[in-house]
């Protein structure tokens, strides 16, 4: 495995993370404070070619990899995972789509958001389904006019109140049936221009082929408030049978299939958080001074810093190998991508909650910066998967 980065991967890294520099750091606070849905930023990553990484090259002229991709993720988090994982959605609600469409799928789905910068939702999880997705029972059932009726609910979906087009898991014929499917319900496009901010709004889409859709007002979070997430009602949206993706059957290989996609890119979410609240730390312990030297000079907060540092390289090793894995289709690439996703995690909270704690009164104040990457360090804990149920992959594949 060769960890040198080729010209292009050094090209997006570096634009990137001048991006980052200029556009999101210097008033990650103020944009935070104000609450206010970031399509400014999102439309700028756009522009810069940042956005919409697994859409193919025959769509969008260019293929951006796995690695690369996971590159990317990993800066733009630097700057806020809110930004990123309101990103990454994109990419985890058309990855489907891109690996199991076809091409007139590809042309109709992924077209348009190369055309502008729009967003989509990922919708998998329910009220009553969050880690068993066989729970779910949401369904589409068959009409004699060879169409699809959709109903049902999904909750936490990324950029439900901004989204243009959604991927749905449901289940075939009734909620308890052993088949799964994965339908795209496209909408009528919303840029900032139509939605500039949801505020506290419920909103209700009519859905062009029919039925509509109830997106619920978004949801209060610890963290990552820059990321829009709220529930989605599907009550009787007509489904051609032109929008179900791949065998209407296999919609569970399809969910394992994007999963393995999405894990590294959680994990470099995670990878740049627990850099940046090392960064911002050892900045603040070399400025801070107690018992006459420096905090990033005493033997304890040094010890923690190294401690903070090792964390961050192996979740940044264990989340190249995965991207790796996946790239290259590897038999294996589940495991490696749970690894590195949990591997992450466990760097981002403990990068956060140490920082916080070298930060000492300050660090619990919002007008340091390690407190807010500390509330948004759990979620990387939590989706796309928690913990645990990485754990069971894993355990299943080593037995």
């Amino acid at each position: 495995m060769d960890f040198s980065l080729n010209e292009n991967q050094l090209m997006y890294v570096e634009t990137v993370r001048k991006f980052v520099k200029n556009e999101i750091t210097p008033d990650i606070l103020k944009m935070e404070k104000a609450h206010k849905f970031p399509w400014g930023i999102i439309s700028k990553a756009w522009e810069l070619g940042i956005l919409n990484l697994c859409v193919p090259e025959t769509i969008k002229g260019y293929e951006i990899d796995v690695i690369s991709s996971a590159l990317i993720i990993e800066e733009l988090s630097y700057g806020d995972t809110g930004i990123s994982t309101s990103a990454m959605c994109n990419d985890l609600a058309n990855a489907v789509i891109a690996q199991h469409g076809t091409t007139e799928q590809k042309e109709k789905f992924l077209r348009p958001f190369a055309e502008q910068p729009i967003l989509a939702s990922f919708c998998l999880t329910e009220p009553g389904a969050g880690s068993d997705n066989y729970s779910m029972t949401s369904f589409i059932a068959k009409r004699d006019d060879d169409t699809y009726i959709l109903n049902g609910s999904k909750c936490f979906i990324t950029n439900a109140s901004y989204a243009s087009q959604f991927t749905v898991f449901c289940k075939v014929g009734k909620p308890t049936s052993n088949f799964m499917a994965c339908v795209i319900v496209p909408v009528d496009p919303v840029t900032a221009a139509d939605i500039p901010d949801i505020g506290h709004e419920t909103r209700e889409i009519n859905v062009p082929t029919g039925g509509k859709i109830i997106i619920g007002k978004p949801e209060e979070k610890l963290g990552q408030l820059l990321s829009n997430t709220a529930s989605v009602t599907f009550e009787d949206v007509v489904i051609p049978k032109s929008h179900i993706i791949g065998d209407r059957r296999f919609g569970f290989k399809y969910v394992v299939d994007v999963l393995d996609y999405a894990r590294p890119m959680v994990a470099a979410i995670g990878v740049g958080l627990a850099k940046r609240a090392l960064a911002v730390t050892i900045d603040y312990t070399k400025e801070r001074k107690q018992f006459g030297e420096r905090i990033c000079d005493l033997p304890v907060a040094r010890d923690t810093i190294t401690g903070m540092w090792k964390k961050v390289e192996l979740a940044e090793m264990a989340l190249l190998k995965a991207a790796c894995k996946v790239q290259e289709k590897s038999k294996d690439r589940g495991i490696y991508a749970s690894l590195a996703k949990n591997t992450a995690a466990e760097a981002a909270i403990y990068c956060a909650t140490q920082g916080l704690h070298l930060h000492g009164g300050y660090g619990f104040t919002a007008e340091y910066e390690i407190s807010k990457l500390a509330r948004d360090s759990h979620i990387i804990d939590i989706y796309e998967g928690v913990r645990e149920v990485q754990d069971m992959i894993i355990g299943r594949e080593l037995v």
